[in-house]
């Protein structure tokens, strides 16, 4: 049991919410409630949770020393010695199969041009893991580009023609949560000395804090602009669209007294899944968008 249990740390599932941004061309288009189109947008959010599973496995492999020298991560199954590295690449290599295979035969006229976007984000994350977040900004402007490969991955299996606004206000939220997660990593390192990545050195709170100022300022100027723009209001047939700004404004406002007084930012999922405030925001904004394009 504790072997499966193991397992399953190593795929980290908790993580797959972040995939649930494949769905949000469909929520936003008005054909959430369209079966046919939900099942191909189910099928590509299995594909990118299976090619993320075995995108934890190489980071984990990668990282093994170092997550050894880590008071959280230590506890990793690899870092921990629960799974072996043999082992954790057969897995990686399991989830690559499972993904490609998920898409070759259930995602229909789709199915290449999604291989190509998740090969795409698969490639770019290996680089990541390797070289690129060694790089400050570099570093999370990759995993905002990853999120934004999400939306277009919902797009795609949905052939639903994204605009402007979803691609930008998504880059400007995982911006946002990937800058209050490296504040977390400064916190860890001047509390503990320990190097929770290898250009840790290259950020500092004063500049943390005043980049995630000025980007959560932006994307509620932005959100804001989204709700009242003419071509937002025709396509959802209302005017109403501004009053979801309230669970915007009041989520990021928790996300900061979350990032900045309480300093627990260290991990944006488990934040959404288990932060009270957080989650009323998010199914709030839900069902006020649910009512105004639905209802």
């Amino acid at each position: 049991m504790k072997k499966f249990v193991s397992f399953i740390e190593l795929l980290r599932p908790h993580q797959w919410t972040k995939n649930a941004f494949v769905f949000l061309p469909l929520f936003f288009h008005g054909q959430f409630l369209n079966v046919d189109l939900l099942m191909q947008c189910f099928v590509a959010f299995l594909a990118f949770s299976m090619a993320a599973s075995s995108i934890y496995c190489f980071n984990d492999i990668y990282d093994v020393e170092a997550d050894r020298l880590h008071p959280k991560k230590c506890k990793r199954p690899i870092a921990s010695n629960k799974i072996s590295i043999k082992t954790a690449y057969i897995v990686m290599f399991l989830c690559f199969l499972a993904s490609v295979s998920i898409l070759f035969f259930f995602a229909g006229n789709q199915r290449y041009s999604l291989m190509a976007l998740i090969g795409s984000y698969y490639i770019m994350n290996i680089a990541y893991c390797i070289k690129l977040k060694k790089h400050p900004i570099v570093d999370v402007i990759i995993i905002s580009m990853g999120f934004v490969l999400r939306v277009i991955v919902g797009g795609t299996a949905t052939k639903i023609i994204l605009s402007e606004w979803i691609v930008i206000m998504t880059f400007l939220l995982a911006l946002f949560l990937a800058f209050a997660k490296r504040r977390d990593d400064v916190i860890l390192f001047n509390n503990t000395g320990v190097e929770p990545r290898k250009n840790i050195h290259r950020y500092n709170l004063d500049f943390l804090n005043q980049v995630m100022t000025v980007i959560s300022t932006i994307v509620i100027i932005a959100y804001i602009m989204y709700t009242i723009s003419p071509n937002v209001i025709e396509q959802f047939n209302s005017r109403y669209v501004y009053i979801t700004t309230i669970f915007v404004l009041i989520g990021i406002i928790r996300y900061l007294q979350v990032t900045i007084v309480y300093s627990k930012s260290g991990s944006p999922t488990k934040i959404l899944l288990k932060d009270h405030y957080i989650k009323a925001c998010i199914v709030g904004w839900i069902i006020s968008f649910f009512i105004i394009i639905y209802l």
